[in-house]
């Protein structure tokens, strides 16, 4: 480095600590502003877990009624094959659908049509605060017809 270049340098080195000692004013600033935003920022992180409970269960009720359907709609099927089988299928899903066993799950048969409900809760991340389900699925009958 020669003589020349050495005084460039020093000059940035002032005029960076300038910067620094200036900015000094604004000490603290970071902590404020996260303590601002720290309750969006918690409500946002529950709002989207909660978004996702609800999901999850609205799709367990669902795969649950359309396994009721398809055990109900099979040609001669037992009475209550159906609701048997969308219970069976609660229990082992987990528990994201809570409440569903309070009334359980109903199947109607017609001759031609089937028709499953399954009813319940998503968990919740607030307390006190409940997003009831309900889904229902829809199927035909498989049954021998003339031609």
């Amino acid at each position: 480095m020669g003589r020349a270049a050495y005084p460039r340098w020093r000059r940035a080195v002032s005029t960076a600590r300038r910067r620094v000692a200036a900015g000094g004013r604004e000490r603290g600033a970071n902590p404020v502003e996260l303590a601002v935003l720290m309750p969006l920022i918690l409500v946002l992180l529950f709002a989207s877990i909660q978004i996702a409970a609800v999901f999850l269960a609205r799709s367990t009720a669902l795969n649950a009624a359309q396994s009721g359907v398809n055990a109900e709609r099979l040609y001669d099927a037992p009475d209550g094959a159906g609701a048997q089988s969308a219970t069976r299928f609660l229990r082992a899903a987990g528990g994201w659908l809570v409440g569903w066993d309070r009334t359980g799950p109903t199947c109607e048969a017609t001759a031609t049509d089937v028709t499953c409900t399954v009813t319940g809760r998503s968990l919740s991340v607030v307390p006190g605060v409940e997003f009831a389900i309900r889904q229902t699925a829809h199927g035909t009958v498989e049954r021998v017809t003339e031609p």
